[in-house]
This record gives C-alpha cells, structure tokens and sequence, in this order.
C-alpha cells in the first residue's frame, strides 16, 4: 500500500517546485500570484497526465482474520481516474503554504486471497476526500545553495471504497473490511514521510543545478541565489548574485552593485530585474578579455582600401611623411573600461580608447604615424529572442584629441567623419554581431517567457513577461 501513496505525494511535490521559483544582488526575480496559479494549474496537469500512466509493483501481505490468516496478493495496480477539485498555493509570509483539499482517486488491481478456502477476480479501490496541507520553508545552507525542508504537514486520509468482483461473494465483505485497515494505516503513517522524502529529492536536485551559464567563449554568468527568498503575500522575490565573468576566471569586479527595488506590480507572471551592476560587470569581464580590441587592415575592410594615399588626402602632413601609397592598418583599443549607464528609457554606454594609424611598409614591418583618443557615446536597445537578453548598439557621437603624432601637428577634426564611417561601417557591426549572441536568462527547464516586454529606468532594466511550460510526455513509466 505504500507504493498508492506515490500518488497522492506527487501533487505536492509539483507544486512545491513551482512555488521556489524566484552583498546586493545583481539580478532580481519576482514570481507573483499570477505564476503561482500559472505553476498550480500546470502541476495539476502534468500530475494527472503521469499518474494515470503509472503501475506499481504487485503488494502482498496478511491480516487476521477471526481464527486465521488471509493472505492477499494484489497485482496490475494502475490509476484508472484523478480528480483534485481543490489545490491552492498561498503565501502567508512564512513560507510557501499549499492546500490540497477533496481530492480523489480510482485504482484498478487483480486480486485473490487464500484463507481456508481461495478466490481471485477484479477490483477497484476508491479514495476520495484526502486533504493535504503543507509548508515548505528555505535557509541557505554553510555550502553556500539554498537548502529546502518541509516545516509543517498534515494529511487527513478520508474515505477508501473497495469493491471486489469474484466467485466467493459473502467473503468479500470481510476481506474489504480488512483491507481498509492497512490503506488507512499506511495513508495517515507515511504520507508526511513520503512528502518529506521526495522534497529532499528536490532539494538534492536543486543542489546540483549548475547556476553559472556560458555566454561564450569569453565569458560566464553567474545566477545563484546570493540571499534567501523573500516570501510576501502577494509574491516571491529572489535575489540573484547576477555577475558576469571572464570564462574560468571568477575575478571580482571593481564595482559594488547599488541596492535597488521592483516596482509593485502583478499583471505578469514573472519580472526579472538587470540592474546596471549587472552590465558593468560584463563590460568589466570582456574589457579584461580583450573584447573591446580590434584591428582593421586593407584585407578586412569591406567597403574600401585603406592606404596612406587616403589619409594624404584628408592629412596634407601624411603625403610629407609618405611619398608611396602604403596600405594602412588600425588598431583600435579601449584604454579605459566602457562605461554603462541606464536612466528612463536609456541604455548609454561610453566608451574611451584609442586609434593608432600604422603605415604598412613594404618589408611588411609597420610604422605607426599618429595616435588618437577616442570618446565614444553609444546606446544600446534590447530585445528578447530565444531566452536570450541581446542588443544593438549605435553610434551617438564621437570625440577626438591627438595623443601622439609622427606627420607633426595637425586637426584632429578633419578626421572625424572619416573615422565615425569607419566606426559606423566596420567596428559597430562587429560589435553587434557579438551582441547578437545574447545573455541567457535565468529559467527553469521546458519554460520559456511568453509576452516579454522590456522597460529600462534609472538604475536596471526590467523583463516583465508571462510563462508557458512544455510538458514531454514520457514514453514509459517504471517505477
């Protein structure tokens, strides 16, 4: 009989998954009312989708029976009906409380039993008006994870209906009478147990997720929860660690995230919070990668060859330096790490770097004639794709001073539309391609944000978003 209480185990852990959904944190997740009935209304489903596929292994046992023993073997045991007229999540501020009350279910089996005389057939049990109550609570743990415990359960058994089709009718009234017992025992004895049990399966398996996610080849995110979920009536906040580092190094960055609050809204299941934390991080990460370097040559400009004849025509002092038409290479570098910035409705970045101009010369070593600093001002909007955070940059305007010059003095501003061109038409979509890659949000398995909509303002950008859950169906079932 142990193995029926599986079934009415299964609900709670479900909706117990659901519910755990959510120095300052980098990223904040807010889980409202709205998702935990979302989560309610998918756990019911998938319940009864696995548990009418369910079949457990044949029970045998014995009760006495006035002068004797009857002994029972039951078989083919699977769940032929499921019905939970009323499951409820609720937050009452101590944790999170879920109600399962008047629930029921149907189990077809094969019987037979031998006292001083034997029988077999068919049979049906029926339990109706279970009610489960229980609360789960969260503490992190000296390792570091979020460790989950069930704090509270109480189960009331109701009613168990057992109805047996076989030749020895006037037995089959005493045999249910004694095969009431031991469902009842076992449904009061190990139906907290077993709840307890399968939430410290969660809690192993919650354990072992990995929270730091790959964005590429240069850098890592790391989404484990840095504090304790705060429970509230109304919803679930999560504090996230939300910081990006260069791939296998977890260097610190330099800058300590600023506290900041999710506004008081419920029409969406979900809200996820970035804060600007979130993006220096990531400038820090790919500014100690290198990331924000690059060199254009003659062969990798697209649109037009780069050579001294170029800059002559723009630089009189470049024809004095260089009579030949030698090919010309940039290097561009960020001496500075970028800058993020995000106010209502803006997403600025400012960037300071570097443009040294580099005469190719015919024994292929180079000479560089002139340095530039740089003073880009950028912006970046934001969309959402494939689970992926992307963006777009662009080019607001750019500032240019002569850092070292080897042609003699010259102003700097007759190359300002040219350089801006070469920003716009080489450096920009380069960067954007990369940006087009994404940060992996924060998600469960098989949900995905449905409806997203991305507001940015003063201090983090904030993901509000519905979720859908994609439930595979498995092909067999084995317990």
């Amino acid at each position: 009989m142990r193995k029926m209480l599986k079934i009415c185990c299964s609900l709670l852990l479900l909706l117990l998954l659901s519910g755990l959904l959510s120095a300052n944190p980098g990223v904040k997740v807010r889980m409202t009312q709205k998702g935990l009935e979302y989560a309610r209304e998918v756990g019911l489903e998938i319940l009864k989708q696995n548990v009418e596929k369910e079949h457990f292994p044949d029970l045998t046992g014995h009760e006495k029976f006035g002068l004797g023993n009857v002994k029972y073997n039951i078989s083919r045991i699977h769940v032929t009906a499921v019905e939970l007229p009323s499951a409820s999540i609720s937050l009452p501020g101590s944790g999170i409380k879920l109600v399962i009350g008047n629930a029921s279910l149907t189990i077809g089996m094969n019987w037979n039993i031998r006292t001083w005389i034997k029988d077999s057939g068919r049979g049906t049990v029926h339990i109706s008006k279970v009610f489960v109550t229980a609360i789960l609570s969260t503490h992190l743990d000296n390792a570091g994870p979020t460790a989950i415990a069930l704090t509270s359960c109480r189960t009331t058994p109701g009613d168990v209906d057992i109805k047996l089709n076989g030749k020895t009718g006037f037995l089959h009234n005493f045999f249910i009478k004694y095969l009431k017992k031991p469902i009842h025992r076992n449904l009061v004895t190990n139906s907290c147990p077993n709840i307890r049990a399968g939430i410290q399966l969660i809690d192993g398996y919650l354990r072992s997720l990995n929270a730091v996610m790959q964005i590429d080849d240069l850098a890592e995110v790391d989404y484990s929860l840095s504090g304790l979920p705060a429970v509230f009536q109304q919803f679930i906040d999560l504090d996230l660690k939300g910081v990006v580092f260069p791939a296998g190094n977890h260097t610190d960055s330099p800058y300590m995230a600023a506290s900041f609050t999710i506004p008081d809204q419920s029409e969406s299941m979900l809200y996820l919070a970035f804060s600007e934390h979130f993006f220096q991080s990531s400038s820090f990460a790919y500014y100690t990668a290198g990331a924000f370097n690059m060199t254009i040559a003659e062969q990798t400009c697209s649109y037009f060859n780069i050579n001294t004849e170029i800059f002559s025509s723009i630089i009189p002092e470049v024809a004095k330096y260089s009579i030949a038409p030698y090919p010309v290479m940039l290097k561009l570098m960020s001496t500075e790490m970028p800058t993020i910035s995000l106010q209502q409705d803006s997403f600025m970045v400012e960037i300071q770097g570097s443009v040294e101009v580099l005469a190719i010369l015919p024994d292929s070593t180079t000479q560089s004639l002139f340095t530039l600093n740089i003073a880009a001002n950028t912006s970046i909007s934001l969309n959402i794709f494939d689970q992926k955070l992307m963006g777009s940059l662009c080019l607001n305007r750019i500032q240019l001073s002569l850092d070292h010059s080897n042609v003699g003095s010259f102003e700097v501003l007759l190359l300002e539309n040219f350089l801006s061109y070469i920003l716009q038409t080489e450096v920009i979509p380069s960067a954007n391609a990369k940006l087009s890659k994404g940060f992996p949000l924060p998600n469960l398995a098989n949900v995905t944000s449905t409806r997203p909509h991305i507001t940015i303002v003063q201090g983090y950008v904030l993901i509000s978003t519905d979720a859908h859950y994609k439930h595979y169906r498995r092909r067999e079932t084995t317990c």
